[in-house]
């Protein structure tokens, strides 16, 4: 053998002698073959009243414990005010109320008062009351008086400053119990939390209070609705489902603490409110038909969670005749979303305002029942599964945990994990049987970072859902939880959580704009596609839209230094010069967003040039990326 030859045959078998690893890493995607149809539910939100997510969040109230409850506590959120050398006091009465329902109110003794010394109540909100400059706050309360004719003034004020933000004036009360409205309007005046609710009267008199109630200008201008700042954040999502009203808080601690949809429907009178799970009482303010129009804000379908006869302190009901009240009660609410006039509770969601029927596809019989000691899930499934089916055969019945006897359409589970875990469960689906019902990952989260995911928790999120993606056709909906978190000291039970906010603002954490990356960028197939010879922590899946000619390759590069990628496309005769990269990264795995720094770690977008179906993409460090191709 020549010399030259040796040398080639010698460096020939030192290259096929190194280890993979050491090899190139590789990415070979197959544009024209689809290997299975991604689930047009694919994304979607779970929530629940935890971190304060309804009352103190999403819903727009801003008065706190507007219907005063029984417990101990009742009257913190109710100070006395006294201005000069007026004199009031403030209890609870528990003989009088505004409705059958609501029997007890804030009384409130003003024994001297005038109109330069005032005396009354005021109310903090969930830590502070925002005031924003030329809005307009729309507010309500039920009143009685021992003084007929009586006049009630109402403000908001700075807690540093004393300013008066805005005011207005209620007149004619009387001795019998009535709603009475009334607009605030601010000019121009500084943004701030700060703020505070008061409602005084200028002479001596008693005067009941109920459901004392303030709104700021809401989503879509909706009255009674949801923030706008959490909303914009939820429809950047582009979120195609709702699972409602929640896990936990389904259940309650009790069963007389679950989610009694009858009793969150009608007006406000006719809500008792009921103790959440996570330790506070819920206004109920947020009812059925409010989650199932949060729905039609946001143009997603609601995924209805009915209960199922078990509680979380092991309360639980027998199948058999002691749950059929159970299973009327899911039959009613399926009813209630979907049936029309000539429908009992078809009619009664039109008399509370909404004609229309919603879509419905999906219904969750309990949550995370392999929690129940009595193990009688199999039984209560069964039960609802039937009944359901029998009027609603076209609806997908969903399983908490597997069952026996009754195959479910769909199963849901759960995954709370740490970084580590999510990186090693990415493939968890990949070889998953195939033979069973179809998966629900309705609740999901890495959970690292306090209150809300950092960088780190969002690199595994993604790694994770490249899995969830490449197995579309085994998984047709996933949902991260929990949604939101009240940032204020006090306002968190659960760490971490994907959106948090204040009284005033809101941000999205690294873990939100990763999911925001990835369901803005979902084709409707996914794509056969080989990662070779890839480090540790890059993870990769393809979906392609043919319709539009865009093939969407997502990269998450969790290690600490770039990742050369060789991206070989076949199946495709052309590929458009110009590409749009989509990048979040940030310096290390702990950048983080917060409520005073919310843009730290964001994606951004720029054009690269595309070679052809051949080409090397350079992925930045801790990033998670989105490539998109045309072609």
């Amino acid at each position: 053998m020549n010399k030259p030859a040796a040398t080639a045959a010698i460096l020939a078998a030192l290259v096929l002698s190194l280890p993979l690893s050491a090899q190139a890493p590789s990415f070979t995607i197959q544009a024209d073959h689809p290997i299975a149809t991604v689930s047009p539910t694919f994304y979607g939100l779970m929530t629940e009243e935890i971190n304060f997510s309804y009352d103190g969040g999403i819903y727009g109230e801003l008065v706190r414990d507007r219907t005063p409850s029984r417990s101990w506590d009742a009257l913190n959120n109710w100070p006395m005010v006294a201005r000069g050398n007026s004199l009031a006091n403030v209890s609870l009465d528990e003989s009088t109320g505004p409705s059958a329902v609501l029997t007890r109110s804030l009384r409130v003794t003003v024994s001297a008062a005038t109109p330069d010394s005032p005396a009354g109540v005021e109310n903090a909100g969930y830590w502070g009351i925002p005031v924003r400059p030329r809005s307009v706050y729309s507010g309500s309360f039920y009143a009685k008086t021992d003084e007929p004719g009586l006049s009630v003034s109402v403000s908001l004020q700075n807690d540093q400053t004393g300013v008066v933000a805005a005011s207005a004036t209620v007149t004619g009360l009387t001795g019998e119990w009535k709603q009475f409205t009334y607009s605030l309007k601010t000019g121009d005046v500084p943004v701030s939390s700060n703020n505070h609710l008061i409602l005084t009267i200028a002479r001596p008199a008693t005067v009941w209070f109920n459901l004392i109630s303030l709104f700021p200008p809401t989503y879509h201008a909706r009255p009674g609705g949801n923030r706008t700042d959490i909303m914009n954040l939820l429809a950047a999502m582009q979120p195609k489902f709702l699972r409602l009203p929640g896990g936990n808080y389904l259940e309650g601690d009790h069963i007389a603490d679950r989610f009694d949809w009858k009793k969150t429907i009608g007006p406000w009178t006719d809500r008792p409110t009921h103790q959440s799970p996570w330790r506070y009482r819920s206004s109920d303010g947020m009812g059925l038909l409010e989650f199932l129009e949060w729905c039609e804000d946001l143009k997603m379908e609601p995924l209805l969670a009915v209960y199922a006869g078990y509680s979380l302190a092991q309360d639980h009901v027998d199948p058999g005749p002691a749950l059929e009240p159970y299973v009327q009660e899911a039959l009613d609410e399926i009813e209630y979303v979907t049936g029309g006039a000539d429908t009992k509770w078809g009619a009664e969601r039109i008399k509370d305002g909404h004609p229309a029927p919603f879509p419905l596809h999906y219904i969750e019989v309990g949550n995370e029942d392999q929690f129940d000691h009595s193990h009688s899930y199999d039984g209560r499934f069964a039960q609802f599964y039937h009944a359901i089916k029998q009027r609603y055969p076209n609806l997908q019945i969903i399983a908490t945990t597997p069952v026996k006897g009754v195959t479910p359409d769909v199963l849901d589970e759960h995954f709370y994990m740490s970084a580590r875990e999510s990186f090693s469960q990415a493939h968890h689906y990949d070889a998953y049987e195939r033979k069973g019902p179809k998966i629900f990952v309705g609740e999901w989260a890495t959970r690292e970072g306090d209150p809300t995911p950092n960088l780190q928790a969002a690199l595994a999120d993604a790694a994770w859902l490249t899995g969830l993606e490449r197995n579309s056709d085994l998984i047709i909906m996933a949902s991260y939880a929990p949604l939101f978190v009240n940032v204020n000291p006090g306002g968190m039970q659960w760490a971490t959580d994907l959106i948090g906010y204040d009284a005033l603002t809101s941000y999205g954490s690294p873990s939100y704009w990763a999911q925001v990356m990835f369901s803005t960028h979902l084709g409707t197939e996914v794509i056969a596609s080989t990662l070779d010879n890839a480090p540790a922590r890059v993870y990769a899946s393809v979906t392609r839209d043919n319709k539009k000619h865009k093939l969407f390759v997502k990269v998450v590069n969790a290690t600490s230094t770039a990742q050369p990628l060789a991206i070989a496309l076949t199946g495709v005769a052309k590929v458009a010069p110009l590409a749009t990269l989509t990048t979040m990264s940030g310096k290390t795995p702990n950048a983080t967003n917060s409520i005073t720094h919310p843009d730290a770690v964001k994606p951004m977008a720029h054009s690269v040039a595309i070679a052809g179906p051949k080409f090397t993409e350079t992925f930045a460090p801790y990033s998670v990326n989105v490539l998109e191709l045309s072609y």
